[in-house]
C-alpha cells in the first residue's frame, strides 16, 4: 500500500515549513503568495489531502455531526437522513454516518475520537443506552422514536399513535369490523401503534386482535401466514410498518387470497415502495423528512448553546389511503 503523503511531504515539495504549508493550505495567516503558490502546486502534484481528524484535534470545532442509524437496510431513514443532511450543511455542519447494527458501541467511540459536536440517533437502537451514556453532556436529538436513549437528547418524531388511530378510522369507515395488528413488541415505535391502534379499536367496538411480529418483511410474511390461515381471519390487517406489510401481502398471495378484494391492508412510514403503483398500499406519511429538517435545526441550536427542550416535538402524521384498503366482502371467505 502506497504511504499517504503528509503535510511534510508538501513542505519539502515546495521548499517552506510545516507551518508555512500548513497555513497555506488553511487560507489563514500570513504567507507571501510565491510560496501560498508553491505550496498549492505541491499538494496538488502530490494528491495531498488535508487529514480531517487531525485537523480537528487543533481546532476548537471539527463541525462534525455523528449520525447513527438502527439499521441502513430500513428505507423509512432516506428521507429522513436527507432532511438532516440538507438542514446539517445549511448549518455549517457535516453529517457522518454509522450503522448502529454493523458497527455497535465503537460506533460511539469512534465519534467521540473524531470530536463530534453533536449525535443524531435515527430510529431505536438495539440496547445502546450503555454506550450512548458515554456521550455526557454532548448535544443529542433522537428521530423517529418517541423515547431518548442519548443523555438529554431532544425528542422529534410523528405522533405515532394518531397515525395507528387514523388508520383503524379509515377501516371502519371502509365498513370493516373484524381487525387485526401485526406489531412489534418492545420497540417504541411498535408500542406506540398498538396502542393507537387498540385504543381506536376498542372506541369503535370493533373485533381486533394484536399479534407479535416485527419490523422486518420476513416477520410481516411468517407471522401473516398463521394469521390468514385461521378459520376466523380478519377482514383487515394494519402492519407495523410498510416491510412487514409488504410480508403480510406476499403471505396473502401465498395463500390464494386477493387484496383488497379479500383482504384490506395497510401499514406506515409510506416508503417508496408503498407508493409503486403495482403495490398501492394504503400507509402513514411520518413526515421523516420533515423529521430530519427539525432535528438538524435544534441540534445546531444546541451547539450553538441554545435550550434544551425537554418535550418532545410531534409532528402531524398524513394518512395515505391507496388501492389495498377497501370495502370488505360480503362474505370472508
Amino acid at each position: 500500500m502506497a504511504k499517504a503523503v503528509t503535510i511534510l511531504d508538501v513542505a519539502a515539495r515546495a521548499g517552506v515549513s510545516k507551518s508555512a504549508a500548513s497555513l497555506a493550505l488553511r487560507g489563514t495567516g500570513y504567507v507571501s503568495k510565491a510560496k501560498r503558490q508553491a505550496v498549492l502546486a505541491a499538494a496538488a502534484e502530490l494528491g495531498y489531502r488535508p487529514n480531517a481528524a487531525a485537523r480537528a484535534m487543533g481546532s476548537a470545532r471539527s463541525g462534525i455531526v455523528g449520525l447513527v442509524l438502527d439499521d441502513l437496510r430500513n428505507p423509512w431513514f432516506v428521507p429522513a437522513v436527507e432532511g438532516l443532511s440538507e438542514a446539517l450543511h445549511a448549518e455549517g455542519l457535516h453529517p457522518l454516518l454509522g450503522d448502529w447494527r454493523l458497527e455497535g458501541a465503537a460506533l460511539v467511540e469512534r465519534f467521540l475520537e473524531l470530536r463530534v459536536e453533536g449525535i443524531v440517533v435515527v430510529g431505536t437502537l438495539d440496547g445502546a443506552e450503555p454506550a450512548l451514556a458515554q456521550l455526557g453532556t454532548l448535544p443529542a436529538v433522537q428521530v423517529g422514536s418517541p423515547r431518548a436513549q442519548a443523555p438529554g437528547a431532544a425528542v422529534v418524531t410523528n405522533d405515532d399513535g394518531e397515525g395507528a388511530r387514523r388508520i383503524v378510522r379509515h377501516l371502519a369507515e371502509l365498513g370493516h369490523k373484524r381487525v387485526a395488528h401485526l406489531g412489534a413488541p418492545g420497540t417504541a415505535v411498535g408500542d406506540a401503534r398498538r396502542e393507537g391502534f387498540e385504543a381506536e379499536s376498542r372506541r369503535l367496538g370493533l373485533s381486533f386482535r394484536t399479534v407479535d411480529a416485527g419490523l422486518t418483511e420476513e416477520a410481516g410474511y411468517r407471522v401473516g401466514r398463521e394469521l390468514l390461515s385461521a378459520p376466523d381471519r380478519p377482514s383487515a390487517a394494519f402492519a407495523v410498518n410498510d416491510m412487514a406489510a409488504l410480508g403480510l401481502l406476499s403471505a396473502a398471495g401465498d395463500l390464494g387470497l386477493a387484496v383488497p378484494a379479500d383482504l384490506s391492508l395497510a401499514g406506515y412510514d409510506d416508503t417508496p415502495a408503498a407508493r409503486l403503483r403495482a403495490v398501492g398500499l394504503t400507509s402513514v406519511d411520518n413526515a421523516s423528512r420533515e423529521a430530519g429538517h427539525v432535528a438538524a435545526t435544534l441540534l445546531a441550536e444546541r451547539i450553538a448553546g441554545g435550550p434544551f427542550e425537554p418535550q418532545p416535538v410531534l409532528l402531524e402524521p398524513q394518512l395515505k389511503a391507496r388501492s389495498s384498503t377497501a370495502p370488505p366482502p360480503a362474505v370472508v371467505r
